[in-house]
């Protein structure tokens, strides 16, 4: 199965690593490492999480973010990565444009 991040998931990525980068030197690279291996894990786990809003919900083991997703028989689409911390209503709202 292969994974394709779409453009607006990859500057979720890049904002949230700039975040974590100004906390501290490192910590964006990190956290991409991080994410990217939790990204990863879905050639095998993908399909057996939670969906919200027809999107699957994949939560990063080490950092408050989530990474929404759908998939087909040889194809993971990663939609959006999205931090927990923000309002749940505004993290929807960003869901629902991005469907397809």
């Amino acid at each position: 199965m292969k994974i394709h991040i779409l453009d607006e998931a990859i500057y979720d990525l890049r904002i949230s690593a700039q975040f974590y980068e100004d906390q501290k030197s490192g910590l964006g690279t990190y956290f991409l490492d991080t994410l990217f291996s939790d990204i990863e894990s879905l050639h095998l786990y993908a399909g057996v999480h939670i969906q919200i809003e027809g999107f699957y919900r994949l939560l990063s083991k080490r950092f408050p973010v989530a990474v929404y997703y759908q998939f087909d028989s040889d194809l993971v689409y990663i939609f959006a990565v999205l931090d927990c911390r923000r309002n749940p209503s505004d993290n929807l709202e960003i869901l629902t444009s991005r469907r397809t």
